[in-house]
């Protein structure tokens, strides 16, 4: 049985990138995957500052996203749109993990996806997201998954609803699901 990893790089109550992290656990887990939904509020972390690093060491917040990243057969990343980008929420995150002893880029395959209120349901930061998770040394699905017209999107109990994205949410569990058993 895979394990997943789900998260969003938003701490917002009421978050739709939250909800399709939420959703997509679900789906990871109706596929058959043992899932860790991981909320970010509980793992704080500081500014990425290499003088902070060097002072107080490494936080343990940082070390325990890497483990839990290293031990994950798939992780699927629900992120914002910021301006474009990924939330500095996110990539704070992926810093601070990029900089711990264990591999936490190397064994997982990675998804990605976003949820907006707008028409384009996030996707313009997907890219700088996959770049970022490139260089890291991660293996990226190719399916991304942008949710559209969030507020509408997500039905009373957190599912997707709107079917083109339930769709696309299916393939990318599908890739996913594929990759990590096939390694």
């Amino acid at each position: 049985m895979p394990k997943a990893l789900t998260l969003a790089g938003s701490t917002r109550r009421g978050s739709y990138n939250w909800q399709l992290a939420q959703t997509m656990g679900s789906l990871l887990h109706r596929a058959g995957a043992d899932v860790t939904n991981i909320e970010m509020a509980h793992y704080p972390l500081a500014l990425f500052d290499a003088d902070i690093e060097k002072s107080q060491g490494e936080p343990e917040a940082a070390i325990a996203l890497a483990h839990l990243f290293a031990g994950a057969d798939i992780i699927f990343i629900a992120s914002p749109e910021y301006n474009g980008s990924l939330s500095p929420l996110l990539k704070n995150t992926l810093d601070w993990i990029s900089r711990q002893r264990v591999k936490p880029y190397s064994r997982a395959i990675f998804g990605v996806g976003a949820a907006s209120p707008g028409k384009m349901g996030g996707i313009g930061g997907l890219g700088h997201l996959r770049e970022i998770l490139h260089k890291l040394g991660a293996l990226v699905a190719p399916v991304s998954l942008g949710v559209g017209n969030a507020g509408v999107a997500f039905d009373s109990a957190g599912q997707l609803n709107d079917e083109a994205a339930r769709n696309r949410a299916d393939r990318l569990v599908s890739q996913l699901m594929g990759i990590s058993r096939n390694g």
